[in-house]
């Protein structure tokens, strides 16, 4: 009977993460299991070995050695500075951490597959997008920011990799926005506030990622060895401001000039952490083309994005506007930020438009 995989699974303390690796240990043709991060995971693991460790350390590449290693998923990139301790150290984990982990996989001989769980912001979001970023396409302009900058340079590295060890098999996954009730992201956060701030004259198409999707993508990429770059993301679109309405809110339509100010009080206010490249999504959006993934990868995501989220608001339990005295504090907060720098004017000649 042939051996099984032995997979690493970096980054395991995360809810993804946990749910990937809890579907690994169902696994007959999983071998032996090790997940690898700084924090304890708070889901069980069951047949999981875990090694407390950082992806910088060398201990990493003695666990590779020794456990003998097959297969290594790269699931431990920080998505926010906020989370991470600052944007320094987010970058010295991210792109350092990828880098180490790496050069440890160079050196050994046992591994033959490596996926990396990678972000389709690495698109970008300009208003000279095409309609659906095919993988072969290249952002009008190259993130600048935070963690699609990091994404960007973690892709590179991992190419670079594979062309020196091309008996390693490389799968990149390009995943949308992640919702759902158990995993994490930036739309949690930003769809819990009472109000959801909005790019006066904007309504960019978004794209989800339903966690179960998510799971089984990554799953697949372990188990079947579809090497190449993916994007993953469920099918069709979702307007923002049919996001707001469907998750109960009300939108809080911001002057651009002062999109950036407003996002500063609302980090400050630790109820959600807007990044510079967010807010370009939350201006111009982004769609990609998912045809790679059905046609080559082989898997046809059960949720659409509109499906997704309904169910993300569904299962986190979002209640429109229960929150009503939030709500107009909020709409007051903006009003009199408004007021002290005088754009009453320049917001209902935005509203009325030119007249005679």
């Amino acid at each position: 009977m042939a051996q099984g995989r032995r997979v690493l699974v970096t980054g395991v303390a995360s809810a993804l993460a946990g749910l990937l690796v809890a579907a690994l240990e169902e696994r007959d043709d999983v071998e032996h299991l090790v997940g690898v991060d700084v924090r304890t995971p708070g889901h069980p693991l069951e047949r999981t070995e875990f090694v407390r460790g950082d992806v910088r350390n060398p201990v990493v590449a003695r666990v590779l050695r020794l456990q003998r290693i097959d297969t290594v998923v790269h699931m431990s990139t920080e998505t926010s500075a906020a989370s991470a301790g600052g944007r320094a150290m987010m970058k010295e984990r991210n792109v350092i951490g990828a880098m180490q982990l790496l050069a440890a996989c160079q050196n050994t001989p046992t591994l033959r597959r490596f996926v990396l769980k990678s972000t389709t912001a690495v698109y970008g979001s300009e208003h000279t997008d095409p309609v659906t970023f095919r993988e072969t396409d290249l952002p009008r302009t190259p993130p600048r920011h935070g963690y699609a900058k990091d994404a960007t340079e973690i892709e590179g590295y991992a190419r670079a990799f594979a062309r020196r060890r091309d008996d390693v098999d490389l799968t990149i996954l390009r995943f949308a926005n992640f919702v759902g009730g158990r995993v994490d992201s930036a739309f949690h956060s930003l769809f819990s506030l009472p109000a959801v701030p909005t790019v006066l004259g904007f309504d960019p198409r978004l794209q989800f990622c339903h966690e179960d999707d998510a799971v089984a993508v990554l799953e697949r990429a372990v188990t079947d060895g579809r090497s190449g770059i993916y994007n993953v993301a469920g099918d069709g679109v979702v307007y923002l401001s049919q996001a707001i309405r469907l998750a109960g809110r009300v939108p809080a339509p911001v002057p651009q000039p002062f999109v950036n100010v407003v996002a500063d009080l609302v980090r400050r206010s630790r109820r959600a952490d807007l990044s510079p490249e967010q807010l370009r999504f939350l201006q111009y959006g982004r769609a990609v083309d998912t045809a790679r993934l059905r046609e080559e990868f082989g898997y046809q995501p059960r949720y659409t994005s509109r499906e997704a989220f309904e169910d993300f608001v569904r299962r986190r339990r979002i209640r429109g506007l229960l929150a009503h005295d939030d709500v107009v504090r909020l709409e007051h907060e903006l009003n009199a930020f408004l007021a002290r720098h005088d754009q009453r004017k320049f917001v209902a000649g935005r509203t009325e438009g030119p007249t005679g």
